[in-house]
Order: structure tokens, then C-alpha cells, then sequence
């Protein structure tokens, strides 16, 4: 399965003792890896840098490994990589959890997989951000372009989502979860009206939670105008 292509940057000479003393190399070494002997004084420690080259067929190119040795590397220029199948999908990419299992930092958000980003554009929801450090949350709703998933790569980007108390803080410290996914149809005024019983039920106004009094304020005005105009809408 094609990974894939490394440049390669310094060497560096590597004694038993700190070769032991990586962490990866210890896992390997609890799966069978029998890795740097004593009968050698020192390996190569190689910087690699991945390169764009093939990017997209991370996970997805089935590719023949030439003979004959079993090493883990090839030079790409020395050796010839016949194609056995191209899958749809990434094998590397993480089965996705049902939405009420999803629990998301916000560095995982610009990395999601392409199947949980179709999933995601498709959602609407109400979503909870979690912040470690003090344990305060804040409740959003995700109605417009590319449902949740646009909701979520704004925070990926700007790191608050144009929330006022969010900005204060630091995102790495976010938890990204569901609470009640609606129906991909449900009326924007419906969505904001689900958002609103949320921050009340969860208590998420501040100064105990992160959704800021104003615009929780700004909120209830908009689904108390909403409801008014399903009332008289429905006596006329």
C-alpha cells in the first residue's frame, strides 16, 4: 500500500542505547521488531521529509514491493512499483463513529477524512465545544454552506468561529462534539429555536459557560420573532 514518497535529509549516527530510547522503536519492538542489535555500533538516523508527490493515493494505491529484499524502503529512482488496484477509499482513513460518538480536537478538524467530510456537509446540528482547561462549553447550530462540516472548518481556520468569549481562548484546548443532529431540511428559524433550548438546558450562558449573554439575548429575540410570524402566518 502506497504511503508515500520521502526525500531524504541528514543522517545521523544512532549508538544501541538511543536507539531504544524512541519511542516507535519500542513499539515495533513489542510487536516482534527485532531492530538494532549490540552486534553493530551504531545505525542511521535518516531525516525524512514527505513530499506532495501522489498525495491523494495515500492509503488508496495497492502497489507490487520488488525483489529481492524485504526492507521497508525503496529508492524510488532505483526500482519499479507495477500497480496491483486502486481502492475509492483510503484504507488508512479511520472508520467514522455514529454523530453521538464523535469527539473531535480542533486540530483534527483540518484533517478529516473524506468520508467523514461528505457525512459532515450533509448534517445539520447543534454542536458543543468543550474547553479543557476550565470545563465551560459553548452551544452553536450548523444550518448553512456545507452544513457542520463548513461550520467546523471555519473553526479550523480561525480558531473561534467569530465567537467573543471563544477568541479568548486557546483552541487547542477544544473538544468538538454532536448533541442532536435535525433533519437535513429543517428550516434555519427551527435549527436556531433547537440551539436556543440547548444553551438553557446546558446552562452555557456566561459568565458560566461561553455562549456570550448578548448574543444568547440576540438569539431568544430571534426565535421569539420567528414564532410570532408561524402564528400569525398560520391565523391568516
Amino acid at each position: 500500500m502506497f504511503v508515500g514518497l520521502y526525500t531524504i535529509g541528514k543522517a545521523t549516527p544512532m549508538n544501541y542505547t538511543q536507539y531504544w530510547k524512541v519511542a516507535a522503536h519500542a513499539e515495533l519492538k513489542a510487536h516482534g521488531h527485532s531492530g538494532f542489535s549490540k552486534r553493530r555500533r551504531t545505525v542511521l538516523w535518516f531525516d525524512l521529509a514527505l513530499t506532495e508527490f501522489c498525495a491523494a493515493w495515500k492509503g488508496k494505491l495497492i502497489i507490487s514491493w520488488p525483489p529481492p529484499e524485504r526492507a521497508w524502503m525503496r529508492r524510488a529512482h532505483r526500482n519499479v512499483f507495477p500497480i496491483q488496484a486502486i481502492l475509492e477509499e483510503s484504507e488508512l482513513d479511520a472508520v467514522m463513529p455514529n454523530w453521538d460518538q464523535i469527539d473531535l480536537g480542533w486540530d483534527e478538524l483540518r484533517i478529516l477524512p473524506n468520508r467523514w467530510r461528505l457525512a459532515l456537509s450533509q448534517w445539520r446540528a447543534i454542536y458543543f465545544i468543550y474547553d479543557e482547561t476550565d470545563r465551560k462549553g459553548y452551544v452553536g447550530s450548523a444550518y448553512g454552506d456545507e452544513n457542520l462540516l463548513g461550520r467546523w472548518l471555519n473553526y479550523a481556520r480561525s480558531k473561534h468561529g467569530g465567537n467573543k468569549l471563544l477568541r479568548e481562548r486557546d483552541p487547542k484546548n477544544f473538544r468538538f462534539t454532536i448533541l442532536q443532529r435535525v433533519s437535513p431540511d429543517m428550516d434555519a428559524a427551527d435549527v436556531i429555536r433547537l440551539e436556543w433550548t440547548w444553551v438553557e438546558r446546558l446552562h452555557t450562558r456566561s459568565p458560566f459557560g461561553l455562549n456570550d449573554t448578548k448574543s444568547v439575548a440576540a438569539l431568544h429575540q430571534a426565535v421569539a420573532g420567528s414564532s410570532e410570524s408561524a402564528i400569525t402566518t398560520g391565523n391568516v
